[in-house]
């Protein structure tokens, strides 16, 4: 480490004599679903009182995040703390602030993290509290980003808003309860905008949804799925503007937001601006400090990354795809919760001298919005080809998609599947059974994952 970097460290704890050290044998940092999923997973394991403690800057217990872009924001039947702590979203125990304190781990909340010194195995928070860690579970999750980050002109308007923690969501809730029947524009055509397209719908918002894309979901979906997912939003008054960006906001004497304005030349007009442009992980307090991949950091198939006793788990690990022998990131709450809990099995692992499998992930995703719901497993590379019915007008909506690569199905897509279809599209994305005739795989649809 370099001296300066070494002096200015000490210069810190000499300021900070006054104020207690805090020692725990496990930290975690960041208070979300990974770090709510390892908290019970460290409790099955047997971890004692005064052990573990989890630093978050948010001010509530780790809670399913997912909720904040459907449920927390219906007008009828809405979603609310506690009712939506970790572990719900698994159909496991929910995780209430009492929890903690019964099983003895440290709920250090609205605790932000200004440095992390690995080699001294020391974090300082933004008040000047030092805590030390023996083993440190970096769970920092993402961020959004911002079009102020770009300078896009007036992107700081007020009612110009993002979704990523529960702060933001009430900001949310109270601009659409002060802008009955208003006007909102949704910057993005990816998972928040199709679901808080839904969700404004819902609240009788007049909804524009602006994406520069050909089709909406394009990281996921194919034209022949987006397309259903377009003319059901339509039917359901989304007007859909593909094909241009946002480059500027105009504000009222209020400084609120009324004019978006769009690089095609348009102009709509807009009470609420939601941004959903994407994420970026919250590696910056590691940099230099932990080697480095694909945006995230570095870990093996256990979450142990290039420093002695640091795991990084959720959106921030770059690790092995044991399935596609690949190294990826991925950021979906299904891994957030699957990779803390194999973290901490590696964890008590390594320190009872035993071995465990390594982490052998199928990706998956899912979203729902209005009466939709569709999962997708797998890998959506190949020829992709569509079945069923995606008539965006039939009364059943009910269709999906297999991925073929090299003459095998390597990924399923669902719309309205019962759980035992999409179990079947699942193990079919596991198995990876191979095809021969792609005119026969549609006409069999749903049956041919099914009988796998």
């Amino acid at each position: 480490m370099p001296i300066a970097k070494e002096s200015h460290i000490a210069e810190l704890f000499l300021d900070r004599t006054t104020m207690a050290v805090k020692s725990f044998k496990y930290v975690i940092v960041g208070g979300g679903v990974s770090a709510g999923y390892a908290a019970r997973e460290f409790s099955k394991q047997g971890v004692k009182p005064g052990e573990l403690a989890i630093i978050s800057k948010e001010a509530v217990a780790p809670y399913e995040r997912p909720a904040l872009s459907k449920a927390y924001l219906f007008p009828q039947g809405t979603a609310r703390l506690p009712g939506f702590h970790v572990c719900v979203g698994s159909g496991g125990e929910r995780l209430l602030p009492e929890w903690y304190t019964e099983k003895g781990i440290e709920l250090i909340l609205s605790t932000e993290i200004v440095k992390a010194d690995l080699a001294s195995k020391t974090l300082v928070s933004a008040a000047g509290e030092v805590f030390k860690y023996q083993v440190l579970v970096i769970a920092t999750g993402s961020t959004v980003i911002k079009l102020t980050d770009f300078g896009v002109q007036g992107a700081d308007a007020k009612n110009i808003l993002y979704l990523r923690e529960i702060d933001d969501a009430d900001k949310l809730v109270e601009v659409i309860k002060a802008k009955k029947s208003g006007k909102a524009v949704i910057v993005g055509g990816g998972y928040i905008g199709l679901e808080l397209s839904a969700a404004l719908r819902m609240n009788d918002i007049d909804v524009s949804m602006v994406y520069p894309e050909p089709w909406c979901m394009p990281r996921l979906f194919t034209a022949d799925i987006a397309a259903f997912y377009e003319g059901y939003y339509a039917n359901k008054g989304v007007k859909i503007i593909k094909g241009t960006v946002a480059v500027g906001f105009t504000a009222d004497a209020n400084g609120e937001v009324k004019e978006v304005k769009l690089k095609d030349g348009r102009v709509l007009e807009a009470d609420i601006v939601v941004v959903g442009v994407g994420g970026r992980p919250l590696t910056s307090l590691f940099k230099g400090q932990v080697e480095e991949e694909k945006g995230g950091i570095k870990t093996d198939a256990f979450f142990k990354t290039s420093v002695p006793d640091v795991y990084a788990v959720g959106d921030v690990a770059t690790f092995p795809m044991k399935l596609y022998n690949e190294i990826r990131r991925v950021e979906h709450v299904d891994h957030a919760r699957k990779s803390a809990e194999q973290a901490v099995k590696a964890i008590k692992a390594s320190e009872e001298g035993k071995t465990i499998d390594e982490y052998d992930y199928l990706p998956f995703f899912y979203s729902r919005s209005f009466d939709l719901s569709w999962q997708f497993y797998g890998d959506n590379v190949g020829d992709a080809v569509l079945f069923g019915d995606n008539d965006a007008a039939s009364p059943t909506h009910k269709f999906g998609s297999y991925w073929i690569k090299d003459g095998k199905v390597v990924g399923a897509f669902l719309e309205g599947g019962t759980p035992e279809e999409n179990k079947a599209i699942a193990k079919v994305a596991r198995v990876q059974p191979p095809v021969d005739n792609l005119d026969l795989l549609i006409k069999e649809g749903i049956g041919f994952a099914s009988k796998i």
